[in-house]
């Protein structure tokens, strides 16, 4: 034979070797094909690269932040009228009148809304001229008009610590979400009806006004202390309404803030559910 027989432990030496060989090559230096250089130039290439593309993105931002104020949102025009919330935090008020325990809950949330409106806290506001927006364009810290507890009447829980829950004549607290820059026309006043019944209901403030003193609102910042107004209403519930599953909704009147879009149910209204047991 002209050629020899390569020997059995040759044939697996060579695969081996060339397997080897691709991780690195001790003939030429090369790690996973690449010389120390080569790699060295790729990886200057890429950290150069992305280098440029995180300064890129960091002036990008720094430029659009310097075009925002850190006290009014940019664009507002999606939310052109505040939706309404009620306190107790609850859509469903159900109790039995003579278990506290029953009502300890939405007593103690109604409570914890009303303490920044104490008359000792509201002192240090501003008494504002009523009937007129309180434009304060001019200035850096904006002042507050005050809301006082006592205004609310029957519903401050000064007079009744249980703000009529004890009796079964429950008050709810209505406010309208804060946007700034909001001026509603005419006078918004609060209304509430219940469904189905001729249900007597009393307002604090008087008619459930909201006076155009507390707009506009200049934000978190601007308006550091800023209290919304409140409407308490009083639910007078008389013994044949006990048991009566009631559903009563409350809708902001009087301008022209919408209260009737039917893609958003808390959009100028909230309604909510009352049942009282003895």
């Amino acid at each position: 034979m002209s050629k020899k027989e390569a020997k059995p432990g040759e044939e697996k030496a060579e695969p081996e070797s060339s397997w080897k060989h691709l991780i690195y090559n001790p003939n030429t230096g090369e790690f996973v094909g690449r010389t120390a250089s080569s790699w060295g130039l790729i990886l200057l290439f890429y950290l150069v690269f992305y280098g440029f593309l995180a300064g890129m993105f960091t002036l990008t931002m720094w430029a659009m932040l310097q075009t925002l104020d850190e006290n009014v949102p940019k664009y507002s025009d999606r939310v052109a009228s505040p939706g309404l919330v009620i306190r107790p935090k609850s859509m469903e008020i159900v109790y039995n009148r003579s278990d506290p325990s029953q009502y300890q809950e939405f007593v103690q949330h109604l409570e914890t809304l009303l303490q920044q409106y104490n008359d000792t806290e509201q002192v240090k506001n501003e008494l504002c001229l009523a009937g007129q927006y309180y434009e304060q364009d001019g200035s850096e810290q904006k002042k507050v008009c005050q809301f006082r507890r006592s205004s609310l009447g029957l519903c401050s829980g000064l007079q009744d610590s249980s703000f009529g829950y004890r009796e079964g004549r429950p008050c709810v607290i209505v406010k309208l979400n804060r946007i700034i820059g909001l001026k509603p026309a005419g006078d918004p006043f609060i209304n509430c009806t219940v469904k189905g019944e001729n249900l007597l209901t009393q307002y604090f403030p008087q008619e459930g006004r909201i006076d155009r003193m507390y707009f506009p609102y200049y934000g978190k910042k601007a308006h550091e202390g800023y209290v919304q107004p409140l409407v308490a209403l009083k639910l007078l519930l008389r013994k044949e309404d006990y048991s009566k599953d009631l559903t009563v909704e409350c809708r902001v009147e009087g301008s022209n803030l919408k209260n009737n879009d039917d893609r958003d149910k808390f959009l100028g209204r909230v309604t909510f559910r009352v049942l009282v047991t003895e």
